[in-house]
This record gives structure tokens, sequence and C-alpha cells, in this order.
């Protein structure tokens, strides 16, 4: 199909490729330079973890490696491999090379004068493979584009959008239906757990008036007021109920399949949320830990690690463990973010779509359940997933007409991008959420289950009916004594974010001096987070070090007066500094 396409290359410059998670996208790009006849390729990631898993696909001295691992070369002559990461590659690295993997940053810094683009001719690459290509269409890659004019280029994709809308670059030439991939034990049977409240109070911030609403409201709110959305996954009493609902979900799981190293995924909206969660799960028992961007690559790793000895229950991240992260134990995907549109959705999702049991159809380790709230809206994103679950080849062309590249792209809910924000005060306050239903909602609709499940039966496996009634979902219970302990430290570390951003606002180094005025060779972010902790313990007639003898009412009230706690030290330490 490749060859075909690319025969006439007037009219036939890009394609583009659309796989379901865990479908054998990395094989299809080490295969793709044979099917094009391709002389010299430059194959790129969106980061720097897909851009190692990719290079590995090549590397022959992994025994992992797809040609090797397939049987597919008889080697030992194997296309070479060849890394742009920082200063340690050289141009003679490159031209010895068949096959260049790098992630996408290296080739944007400096724009067109990136030192490795100007070095290299324009004719140097006659094939460019952009996997997760639905980012390609941002302006930063019409520069490979325009540099490598000659160079065809093929898009793959778990799904064909960005998060604003637009459509991944090239004509769409072949896809792999979920439902199809479903059916094969190609990845997971997904399942949606909606959590539906009988009634909803909540306190309104700007007049303090408490109001309570029934489910129907819930969904009305949710759709229709972004303060409503993020109050349901960030306010203590709602967050709870989504938690409760992935640990019960979990639990089954568990005892369905035997396998204790199922785990939960869970989307967070910022750091300071992330955290937030990560202690709701602690106080429940529960192994968590949280991954984001802006924590030390040591402290992530250490994470990382954590999780591949199985050695978590639950982790939590920011848009991080996005495309291209494998670890098939993740069963459960926990939503506290909010999701607009589909393509940040599907990614999430196919988190944990990798199947345990490969080509084992309606096997029970191969099943995953999506938990949201009602009020979060997510119900929409939900939908659309289902239409992408079955499209077909038709469904993307149509998509291809509607959509061209170039479109403007739509407005973002401003729920979606917490990261760059200061914390506000959630416009509601949940108060009290009524007795809480789990509806369970199956991701194909009726004719592509049944014909999923005649394929599952005559595999002879019957697995369980997906859309049983609704159970009501049992709070987990929380002892006195573990709220503190995981609320004391959530405060620890809502201490150390702040302080954090507080520097980083400021634009002074974290190690720098700047702040150590009486010369106690302290960094500027020790001296800040030092003068919150004074504060904080002042707040409750306290002294520093008495933090571990905090009750939960002066955690609670220091929480409660972070804010200002914050913006004191602010004027202490920042007023009359140019």
């Amino acid at each position: 199909m490749l060859s075909e396409h690319f025969s006439d290359p007037e009219k036939h410059r890009e394609a583009g490729i659309v796989l379901p998670v865990g479908c054998g996208k990395s094989g299809l790009i080490t295969l793709a330079p044979f099917a094009t006849q391709a002389r010299k390729v430059l194959v790129i990631a969106p980061g720097l973890r897909i851009a190692g898993q990719l290079l590995a696909d090549f590397n022959p001295t992994n025994q992992g490696m797809f040609y090797r691992k397939c049987s597919l070369l008889p080697g030992p002559e194997y296309p070479e491999p060849a890394e742009i990461r920082g200063k340690s590659a050289n141009r003679s690295d490159l031209d010895e090379a068949d096959v260049v993997v790098t992630n996408i940053q290296q080739l944007q810094r400096g724009g067109a004068d990136n030192r490795w683009l100007a070095d290299l001719p324009e004719d140097y690459f006659d094939l460019i493979i952009f996997d997760e290509g639905h980012h390609n269409v941002a302006e930063s890659w019409d520069v490979l584009r325009m540099k490598f004019p000659a160079a065809r280029i093929i898009s793959m994709s778990a799904t064909p959008t960005r998060a604003d809308g637009r459509l991944m670059a090239g004509e769409i030439i072949y896809t792999y239906p979920i439902y199809r991939a479903v059916q094969k034990g190609f990845v997971k049977h997904i399942k949606g757990l909606v959590l539906n409240p009988s009634s909803l109070r909540y306190v309104r911030r700007e007049d303090s008036q408490e109001v309570e609403v029934d489910l129907e409201e819930v969904r009305r709110l949710g759709a229709e007021d972004a303060g409503f959305r993020r109050s349901i996954v960030s306010s203590r009493e709602s967050l709870a109920t989504i938690v409760d609902a992935s640990i019960t979900e979990l639990r089954r799981l568990r005892e369905a399949t035997g396998e204790s190293r199922l785990k939960i995924i869970a989307s967070a909206l910022n750091m300071e949320h992330s955290k937030q969660i990560v202690a709701a799960y602690r106080e429940r028992g529960m192994r968590a830990s949280h991954i984001h961007s802006l924590e030390d690559p040591k402290s992530n790793d250490q994470v990382f690690a954590k999780l591949d000895r199985h050695e978590l229950d639950v982790i939590v991240q920011v848009r991080m463990l996005g495309e291209g992260f494998d670890h098939p134990y993740l069963s459960v995907a926990a939503v506290f973010s909010i999701f607009a549109t589909l393509s940040p959705f599907v990614q999430f999702v196919g988190r944990i779509m990798r199947v345990i049991e490969h080509n084992a159809p309606g096997h029970p380790l191969n099943e995953g359940s999506v938990v949201f709230h009602a009020g979060a809206n997510t119900i929409k994103a939900w939908d659309d997933f289902k239409v992408f679950a079955e499209a077909d080849q038709e469904w993307f062309k149509l998509l291809t007409e509607q959509v061209p590249v170039g479109d403007k792209p739509r407005a973002v809910d401003p729920t979606e991008d917490m990261e760059r924000r200061e914390p506000e005060p959630d416009p509601v306050h949940i108060t009290k959420p009524g007795a809480v239903s789990l509806e369970e909602l199956p991701l194909l609709s009726d004719d592509r289950l049944r014909e999923a499940l005649a394929t599952l039966k005559q595999a002879g496996v019957t697995p369980e009916e997906y859309g049983r009634a609704t159970d009501q979902l049992q709070p987990i219970p929380v002892t006195k004594q573990a709220h503190r302990q995981a609320s004391r430290l959530l405060l620890d570390e809502i201490i150390k974010t702040r302080a954090g951003r507080l520097v980083k606002d400021h634009g002074l180094n974290h190690e720098g001096r700047d702040l150590d005025t009486r010369r106690l060779g302290r960094g500027n972010w020790l001296v800040v987070k030092a003068a919150i902790d004074i504060h904080a313990a002042t707040t409750v007639s306290r002294s520093t070090s008495e933090r571990d003898q905090y009750s939960q009412a002066e955690i609670d009230l220091i929480l409660e007066r972070l804010d200002s706690i914050v913006a004191s030290v602010e004027s202490e330490l920042f007023n009359g500094r140019s």
C-alpha cells in the first residue's frame, strides 16, 4: 500500500496511517523503509522516551530488536542506526547510518538555523517517518518539510487529530479499527464506568449559598460550566468518589484474574492536584506516586522503576504517560482531568489498552475500565471515543474532507491546561454528593459488541456480558490516622510545589543565592520553602519542628490559608527586588 501510494511522488508526498496502541506501529516503522525502498531514513518521535524505544527496535545490539524478534532479516547486516541526542552525535555518525532516530526537540532548537538541519543537504533524507504523527501539523514540523523537499513523509498515530482538533498531515491510507483489534485480542476490551450521583450539594463561593441539584442538573452543569467541571475533579468530596470507584474496580479485576500486579493510572490537572490525588489513594492503603515534567528527572525515574518492579498500585500523571508508554498491567484509568477533545482522551485511555495475554481475545486479563464522573463532561469524550473505536476507512475519508489541515484551531476549554495557571479557589465547593451509582458503558455499540462476542465465542471464550445493571458505589473507609498522615505528607508536598513556583515566577534559579541575605549557603528554593514553613507553623501556634505533631484540624487550617501564607512570604522576600 505504501509502495503504491508513493508511486507518483508529484501527486502523493505524504501518507497517514492510524493504528491502535499495541497493534504494531513500531514494527511498521521498521518495515516502512523497505516498502518504500528508502536510501536514508529520518525517524522522529515527539519525546525522548519514545525515541529511545524506536532506537531499540533498530539497534542490532538489542536482543529484542524488531528484525531479530520477528525473524524478518537473517542478519547480521541489519540497517545501521544512529541517534541524534545532544552533542553525543556528529555528522560522521549520520553519514554512516541508514536510519537516524531523534526526538523533535533536537531539530527545533534554533529553528531553520538548527545545527543539524543547517549542515545537511536537501536530499540527505528521502524518507521521513513521524511517530505520533498527529503532532506534525505544527509549524515547527514544517521546517522539516521545507528542508527536505523531496523526502516522502509517513505519519503514524493512534489518533488522527491533535488536541486543538487539527487533523494530522497526509492522506490517511490505512486504518485499523479498535473493534477489530478487540476481536483479534490485540488490545484490551475497554468499558466506561461513569459515576452518577443521585444528587449533589455545593456551595457557591460568590455568595456562600449552598445549592442541591439532581443528576440531570449535574450533567448539564458539567457540560456547560468549566468551573463546575474543575470543582468535580478537584473538590475533596467528589474526588473521593472517583478514587473509591477506581479502587473498587481494581480490586474486582485483581480478584477475577488472580493478578495482583494490575494497576491504576490517573490523570491530574497539575502538579498540586496530582499530589492531592496521591494523598487520597494513600490514605485508603494504596501505594501511589506521581510523575511530572517539572519534577527532577531522577525522581521520575525512581517512580518508573517502582512501577516496573510492581511496587505501586497507582501512578498519577499530568499528560506525561501519553504516547508510546508501555506498561500492560495498567488496567484502570481514573479521570481527574478535563478532556474536551478526542485526541488526548484516546492517548490517555491508550495507556490501559495494551494486552497482557497476547492474541487471546476475551481473556480476563485483557479487560480495562475507564472511571469518570458524570459532572466532568467526560461522557462527550467517551461518545467520541466510541465512534472512533468503530471507525472504518470511509469515516476517516469523511473526516479528512470535513477537517482540512490548516483550519482554525478550536477554542480550548480553559480547564484543559491548568499547568501554566496559578491555583485558584474552585468556583463552587462540593459539600456532599448523594448516593453514587456506577453505570457501565460499553465501548462498542450493540452491533459491534455482538460481532465481537461472536468472534470470542468462536474462539471458545465466553466473556462477561458488558452493560450490566448499575451498582451503587460503596465508599472505602478511611481511618482518621491514615487521613492525617496522608494530609501531612500532602501539606509537605504542596509547600514544596508552591515554593518552587514562587522562585520560578520571579525568574530566579532554584539553586541561586539571590535570597540568601543571611549568607547561610541556602539556595533560593530552600529560603522560600523555609519561610513558608515558618508562616505555616505560626498559623497554628507551632514551631517548624512540630509538624509531625499537627492534628488534622491544624493541617486543614494551614491548607485553607496557604494562599495567603504564600502571598505574605512573597511580599517579605521579593518586594523591593528589581
